[in-house]
């Protein structure tokens, strides 16, 4: 892929500066993993980090001029014909996390309230079987049991629900941060719960046109 910079109309990324030549430019993705930007015998050059350079590879952090214009990034000029598809394509890695946390939050806390629920049901079975060793006719162990069996239940049924009215604010929790992420990387438009392979086959963002893929 190379990205053509210049002051003409049939460049990738057009800079209107008096400065700037009719092709100024080419940026392009090397083999070695990252991006160069090249010269093309510019009339008043191009410049990296305030350095005129010919043939350089940079960085999201390196300011960039051409010839006397305002200064740019990486990040913009990968944006030429509005394509905003390699951030998009961190996205996927967004939806993903979320679906995962969310059934992860779920399943966790539907097995705590379960056993909480479930446990002081079986408590005062076990202190029947104690009960029958130890002699019926202990007054004490009566006492003990009778008092388990109602309240085993009852505390039971309270802390099940105690841990099941905590999975709606966890829930919310990694909504709200998904609500955040989740959004068109041009306009910042909520992308809702659609799939990222679905939003992907629409291939631009239907609020404020920007690509999601490469032509």
């Amino acid at each position: 892929m190379i990205i053509k910079i210049g002051k003409a109309t049939d460049n990738d990324f057009i800079i209107n500066n008096l400065s700037v030549s009719r092709y100024h430019a080419n940026l392009f993705f090397d083999n070695e993993g990252g991006w160069i930007l090249e010269d093309l015998n510019s009339t008043n050059g191009t410049f990296i980090n305030g350095v005129q350079v010919l043939k350089k590879k940079i960085t999201t952090s390196d300011p960039i001029r051409f010839g006397n214009s305002e200064i740019f990034f990486l990040q913009d000029l990968l944006h030429a014909n509005n394509d905003y598809s390699e951030d998009f394509a961190q996205l996927k890695d967004v939806y993903r996390s979320y679906v995962q946390e969310k059934i992860k939050i779920q399943s966790s806390n539907q097995l705590k309230t379960r056993l909480l629920q479930s446990l002081p049901f079986a408590i005062p079975g076990i202190i029947g079987v104690i009960i029958g060793f130890l002699g019926k006719g202990n007054q004490t162990i009566f006492a003990i049991s009778l008092c388990v069996t109602i309240l085993a239940p009852a505390v039971g049924i309270y802390l099940g629900a105690r841990q099941a009215s905590k999975i709606p604010m966890l829930l919310q929790s990694i909504t709200d941060n998904f609500k955040i992420k989740y959004v068109c990387p041009k306009c910042g438009h909520f992308l809702g719960e659609i799939p990222w392979e679905s939003l992907l086959n629409k291939k631009q963002c239907p609020a404020c046109k920007a690509k999601w893929t490469k032509e």
